[in-house]
């Protein structure tokens, strides 16, 4: 009888063969370097190797802030819980590769009672007329009860994978579940991003902050200055004026850059998740900007095939070819066994001998004869949402490749751009300065000193601008390279993805 169970439990491990076609890694839709030419800077590496933010974002302060927010920020949270939706769904399909052995034990009485009449006429009647006497109607009454006791081990209604349907299905929830994996990532990856950000945005305004404290109160001293040259009679009541006027607008851009500057704190404490220290914050762009680093040099569009983004791409395409060899098997017979193996006794001691022991087996095979066209329509549909999810990662892949290649484009050129500000800074403090004091001295009139101190203020305030683009653009390119190993996923198996 063991025999004949471990057959049972044999038979039901059978491996599937797979219906579902073999994967094939499309060829990359797009160049395979980068850009060249004026606006690009030159590559002469071949890989990129694995980079972590903290070789980018080199500041103390700036790392300590994003382990804050990988720890705190809801986003990473829900990201967390998806992927334990995932890794659940993909447990639970891989569970139908395997038979369910279920086990029961039971106790039954029943009654058997039976009841017997028995209408005896064993007797003699005499008399006469009308009269007479007799023994009839002896009743007996009989009864029992019969108890049953079992145990039995059983497997329902398990389908033999001949044809691999369960075990596509199962490959399919796999890379699903991979791929949340591979969308957590690219939250993180987001996040980091986001927060090195918001972090050069605060240090921008808390140096425009700076500039516009700074022009306010040097109007201020303007203001006082051409006031007292109306009272005695040198200057005209115009020169005031215009002074006034850069005077409030100096203000008015005081009191847009301090809420600028709160609201920068309110968004860094959202993607952290908790409060920021004010330790933690920059002091200016001047100080912060140095602080982000180069990438590795010598980029290989291959590189691209890391993007978190792309990976999900690429899973899901992988489950929606698997989803085609489970829509080919659906063609097929499906082939189901249902066993069961107890014993039965009517009393406890004799419950585990070999005569107590019972088995059944019972095989069967279902295809549905009619169904309008409907298995092959579903492959087709497998098919299309193959075809679907091959163009979502080509598509996913191009723009990849077009978001590092606008960065690097931007990289190219901004160098140029930050130091022409600057020579075009130093040029104008030093135009204002020469302005101011030919004025006082009586030589030039006060529009030309006004007119030098707002060319000051301009181009200062578009030389914080600069430095923040320019810092910008190395998170940009950070993020969008989307090569940071020390935010990947290791539970997320065999990373085949990579280049």
């Amino acid at each position: 009888m063991i025999r004949k169970t471990v057959s049972l439990v044999s038979l039901a491990a059978l491996s599937a063969c797979s219906l579902a076609p073999k994967y094939v890694e499309p060829a990359l839709p797009v160049p395979p370097s980068w850009p060249v030419g004026d606006a690009y800077l030159a590559q002469n590496e071949a890989t990129l190797p694995s980079v972590s933010y903290r070789d980018i974002f080199r500041d103390p302060r700036l790392q300590k802030v994003i382990e804050q927010a990988l720890v705190n920020n809801r986003d990473l949270r829900a990201a967390a819980a998806n992927i334990a939706i995932a890794r659940a769904q993909y447990r639970i399909q891989r569970a139908e590769l395997l038979p369910e052995i279920g086990g029961s034990a039971g106790y039954t009485r029943r009654d058997n009672g039976t009841r017997g009449v028995s209408n005896t006429a064993n007797g003699t009647g005499t008399g006469t007329g009308n009269t007479g006497t007799g023994n009839v109607g002896t009743i007996t009454t009989s009864g029992g009860a019969t108890n049953t006791l079992s145990a039995s081990l059983g497997i329902t209604a398990f389908e033999i994978d001949l044809f691999g349907r369960v075990r596509s299905l199962t490959t399919a929830a796999q890379n699903r579940y991979f791929g949340s994996e591979a969308t957590a990532r690219a939250t993180r990856l987001t996040l980091v991003g986001d927060i090195a950000t918001a972090w050069l945005t605060y240090a921008s305004d808390v140096s425009l902050l700076k500039i516009a404290r700074e022009t306010a109160a040097l109007s201020a001293r303007s203001v006082a200055l051409t006031k007292l040259r109306l009272d005695g009679g040198i200057a005209p009541r115009t020169d005031l004026a215009q002074a006034q006027i850069v005077q409030q607008t100096a203000l008015s851009d005081l009191a847009t850059q301090t809420t600028a500057v709160a609201q920068d704190v309110n968004a860094l404490q959202l993607l952290v998740g908790a409060p920021v220290d004010p330790a933690l914050l920059p002091a200016s762009i001047e100080e912060a900007a140095p602080t982000i680093a180069e990438l590795p040099a010598g980029l290989n569009s291959s590189i691209l095939l890391r993007r978190p983004d792309v990976v999900q791409a690429e899973y899901e395409l992988r489950a929606s070819n698997a989803e085609i060899g489970a829509a080919r098997a659906a063609l097929f017979p499906t082939i189901s066994l249902t066993a069961l193996a107890g014993l039965a006794s009517s009393s406890l001691g004799n419950l585990f001998t070999g005569g107590a022991f019972n088995y059944s087996v019972a095989p069967s095979a279902s295809y549905p004869i009619f169904r309008a066209g409907a298995g092959r329509a579903g492959v087709v549909q497998s098919r299309a949402q193959r075809d679907y999810a091959l163009a979502t990662y080509e598509k996913a892949i191009q723009t990849a490749f077009s978001e590092v290649a606008d960065a690097l484009a931007r990289r190219g050129t901004i160098t140029a751009q930050l130091n022409a500000q600057r020579a075009l800074t130093a040029a104008s403090t030093d135009n204002y300065r020469l302005s101011d004091a030919r004025y006082r001295g009586g030589i030039d009139t006060f529009l030309q000193s006004l007119t030098a101190q707002q060319s000051l203020y301009s181009s200062q305030r578009s030389l914080v601008t600069a430095q923040l683009t320019q810092a910008s653009n190395l998170v940009t390119l950070y993020r969008t390279l989307g090569g940071d190993s020390t935010l990947e996923v290791t539970a997320a198996g065999p990373k085949s993805t990579q280049p």
